[in-house]
């Protein structure tokens, strides 16, 4: 794969998108082992991500494996082109498109760039569109590849479009990538913004982080972490009474989701212990402002997909 890098880029540079997930991490060691010092990695700041994890990751890539990582902030533009925005396939198109604008706007202040990496995987590709050409189902648009715009001014590297998660992760040890990133949970391109079902607003982004970050952290400090697929917490679009204290309430339905899966293409629910359950019920509730009311996804995927948008 290093050596296909080589042949396609030769003296060209390329921008690599990264997010700090395990998909983006694995490509940009690929590229850089092939091409390191014409390897300019990006990470957009889109205002949706995980608490605190853009600092996080930005910090760890540039100390831990010396890439030449810049940062973006454009957590504003994302945050005023979604807003009013619903439909779940518009706000794919319209993060993805921002993306590829970021890219190409930076791309224009080096010489000799033409190349345009990505994480994309091959569950990306068949849920966007037929990779074979059949007639079978789009169910939605990955946003790195059917959120795409049509005519793009950089070629894309793919590098792992024909892989699984798992085989990505073999590829992440393989390349030396710390566990804390190979074993990471997936975390889609889109971020927070198909996970807060509806309307996109800064204030249920900042209620949906706090109320992930205690999620997270309690299937972390609870050993239960590395036994999930893919946990995450979502804004559903929906306020309901409550009570607290003496008071009456009017505030958001958090939902969380946990699911086992090999590959990402079929799952099912993980089965907490109800005393885990009861346990980040009070805790989110009594720790995250705007949130009344907490239901866990038991559905399987099929029917359902992992993600709620």
């Amino acid at each position: 794969m290093i050596n296909e890098i080589k042949k396609s880029v030769q003296n060209k540079k390329v921008i690599c998108a990264l997010s700090g997930g395990v998909d983006s991490s694995v490509v940009a060691l690929l590229i850089s082992k092939a091409i390191k010092k014409n390897l300019i990695c990006i990470m957009v700041d889109t205002g949706l991500m995980r608490k605190d994890e853009f600092k996080y990751n930005y910090r760890f890539f540039k100390k831990k494996y010396k890439l030449n990582v810049k940062l973006i902030n454009s957590s504003k533009l994302f945050i005023k082109k979604l807003r009013n925005i619903s439909n779940p396939e518009k706000k794919r198109k319209i993060i993805g498109n921002l993306f590829i604008k970021i890219f190409e706007k930076e791309s224009k202040k080096y010489k000799n760039l033409e190349f345009l990496a990505q994480g994309t995987l091959y569950p990306d590709i068949i849920e966007s569109r037929s990779s074979t050409g059949s007639k079978s189902s789009k169910i939605k648009s990955h946003h790195n590849v059917g959120g795409l715009p049509k005519k793009m001014n950089l070629k894309l590297i793919e590098p792992l479009k024909e892989f699984f998660k798992d085989e990505v992760r073999i590829l992440g040890k393989s390349l030396g990538l710390d566990k804390s990133i190979n074993l990471k949970h997936p975390f889609p391109g889109p971020g927070l913004g198909i996970r807060i079902v509806g309307n996109v607003t800064a204030e249920r982004i900042k209620i949906l982080q706090e109320a992930d970050y205690i999620y997270i952290n309690e299937l972390v400090k609870s050993g239960l972490y590395n036994k999930i697929w893919q946990a995450y917490a979502a804004l559903l679009p929906i306020k309901t009474v409550g009570v607290m204290g003496d008071s009456r309430t009017y505030e958001h339905i958090c939902l969380l989701r946990a699911v086992i899966s090999e590959d990402g293409m079929t799952a099912d629910y993980y089965s907490f212990p109800k005393n885990f359950l009861d346990k980040i019920s009070n805790k989110i509730i009594n720790n995250v402002k705007g949130i009344n009311r907490v239901v866990y996804d038991i559905t399987s995927k099929p029917p359902s997909t992992i993600e709620l948008e």
